[in-house]
């Protein structure tokens, strides 16, 4: 059987409620596309984007094996060009002003996301739980 080679991974903060719901949910739709998943807190995920802890955790982020990584909108953005039935979702995020739109709605999410995560019952994971998780993640292979 072939071992699964990720084009890049899907970095989320696992301090949020929401996005620790969120991305894993999609996380089998992102592999078909040849995406992993991996919190943002993961051992192996600030040296290679060499970022401040603050700036690590202000996006989701879109890291690919080479080394290039986008941020924010750009990441859903990636996501919706690749998936065919979320193909629509691109063109909208493309066409000028919508995507001034959509900037802004990825971004208004961004800014309140811990709220939004309260409000529907995802409150962030006690410390204990979320160092569990981040060193469970093994760092890929940069073979």
């Amino acid at each position: 059987m072939p071992s699964h080679q990720p084009i890049g991974w899907v970095l989320y903060d696992d301090m949020c409620g929401f996005c620790r719901e969120w991305i894993p949910f999609w996380g089998p739709t992102l592999r078909k596309i040849g995406l992993d998943i991996a919190p943002l807190q993961a051992p192996w995920v600030r040296p290679r984007l060499g970022l401040s802890p603050e700036e690590l955790v202000y996006d989701i982020r879109l890291l690919f094996v080479d080394g290039r990584h986008l941020a924010g909108a750009e990441v859903y953005r990636y996501a919706v060009q690749h998936i065919w039935w979320a193909y629509p979702l691109y063109l909208f995020s493309v066409t000028p002003g919508l995507r001034r739109l959509w900037d802004w709605g990825y971004g208004a999410f961004r800014d309140n996301r811990h709220d939004f995560s309260t409000a529907c019952g995802l409150p962030a994971p006690a410390a204990r739980e979320t160092e569990a998780s981040s060193s469970a993640t093994s760092p890929p292979s940069t073979a």
